[in-house]
């Protein structure tokens, strides 16, 4: 009995140690095993083998020291299996690893680590503009780079992406081979074919901090994880392009919003809303150092789009409250920004700013026309009827707020949000003597 409880106890220290090794080091493994593999395809099955390999070995052996290096030698090591048994020159290769073994790694080889570490981030830039070739459509490259560098689920991009699962894999799979057929370069542009390249790789970091900021679905409303993968490949682009000023005001976004992630979520797991988070907590180095990244951002001409939220950001980091809140200005920015990028998000999140400077029924008016507009973009987003459930809470109109609560809750995946909206339900119920 004593062995058994043993081996189940290992096995699931085993799979907490994997679930954590997919969140941290995916984007590292297979960006490391492309080099290797010679194709996205063959890297990413490597990849997933590694995985699968390392619970039965984990588990005989022990966690190594470096899950990261042990499961990055292993997905080369297959790579390379995989290009021995269909006889390919090692020539076409150059950047094989001198280390041709077929066994994963020792759980204490602290060395092949050491040696890794020095090539990860090197390895992520290259698959980040491989994925955003110009050879592909925008969104196409946007999400294969959240697909593969990021390493989020299918289902996950298709909620950033406002569509269903199955438009988003058939939308990976054909860019995936795409990358195939026209033979694009694992490699990092250089001169100016950097800066011209550099717009869907921030869209791509801009949609990796949206996801880890409140993760589309799960039991986190924060993913650390993706949000500190996005901070630390926006510092290394930044020390490749330092005077790119949108590249600045995305790394500037980044520490702002992080500086806010404690006071997200409360005791019971709860989401809280800007309005109730206590900012004596908020983390003022973050804001420090967040801050003027934003500023720099915005000298030198007219602000692009991540500078525009930037601004939106420090405006709230620098109000003592929501009602201090200078709501004029925020409007203002969200205008300018709706002009520069029209995303029905943005404007969500106007009829929002206009709700909290002239009233909720000046909110309700402005989502109205959101609706109107986008309703059909909208549809399975969450935030719509949840923002029409909070404006109508706010006006008393109870039964109404009920049901675009209940709406709300039909749409929304993440359990944080969730108990967020049920226990809001649950008071407008109370309100209205429902049971």
């Amino acid at each position: 009995m004593d062995d058994a409880h043993e081996q189940v106890t290992t096995l699931d220290a085993v799979r907490r140690a994997l679930d954590d090794a997919h969140r941290r080091e995916w984007a590292s493994v297979l960006s490391a095993t492309v080099r290797v593999a010679g194709s996205l395809d063959l890297a990413e099955e490597c990849t997933q083998d590694a995985y699968v390999r390392a619970l039965e070995v984990w588990a005989r052996d022990g966690l190594p020291r470096n899950p990261g290096a042990w499961l990055t030698t292993a997905a080369r090591n297959l790579a390379m299996d995989r290009h021995r048994r269909a006889a390919v020159l090692r020539a076409k290769l150059p950047q094989l690893a001198p280390d041709a073994r077929s066994a994963p790694p020792a759980a204490s080889d602290q060395t092949t680590a050491d040696a890794l570490d020095e090539e990860i981030t090197d390895d992520r830039l290259r698959l980040v503009f491989t994925c955003c070739h110009p050879a592909l459509a925008l969104e196409a490259q946007v999400a294969l780079t959240l697909r593969l560098v990021c390493g989020l689920s299918t289902k996950d991009i298709a909620h950033a992406f406002l569509v269903s699962e199955s438009t988003m894999a058939a939308r990976v799979t054909r860019a995936k081979k795409k990358i195939t057929a026209a033979r694009i370069p694992y490699r990092v542009p250089a001169g100016h074919e950097l800066a011209e390249r550099l717009d869907p790789v921030l869209t791509v970091l801009h949609l990796l901090l949206a996801t880890g900021h409140t993760a589309p679905t799960g039991d986190q409303l924060h993913r650390v994880d993706l949000v500190d993968r996005a901070v630390d490949l926006a510092r290394a682009l930044l020390d490749l392009m330092p005077d790119e000023r949108e590249l600045r005001a995305l790394l500037g976004l980044a520490l702002l919003s992080q500086a806010r992630a404690a006071t997200r979520v409360d005791t019971t797991g709860s989401f809280v809303p800007l309005e109730d988070q206590d900012r004596r907590l908020w983390d003022r180095e973050l804001i420090a150092e967040g801050e003027p990244l934003v500023r720099d951002s915005l000298r030198g001409g007219r602000p692009g789009r991540f500078a525009l939220q930037a601004v939106l950001a420090a405006l709230h980091t620098a109000a003592p409250s929501v009602a201090a809140t200078d709501w004029d200005e925020v409007v203002t920015v969200y205008d300018l920004l709706l002009r520069a990028w029209p995303s029905p998000v943005v404007g969500l999140n106007r009829a929002i700013a206009i709700a909290f400077r002239n009233g909720p029924e000046a909110g309700l008016t402005a989502l109205e026309s959101l609706e109107a507009a986008h309703g059909t973009t909208l549809e399975r987003y969450h935030y719509l009827p949840a923002a029409r459930a909070d404006l109508l809470r706010r006006l008393g109109r109870t039964a109404a707020a009920s049901a675009a609560y209940e709406q709300a809750l039909t749409r929304c995946e993440n359990d944080p949000e969730s108990r967020y909206l049920r226990r809001r339900l649950a008071e407008v119920r109370l309100a209205h003597g429902m049971t």
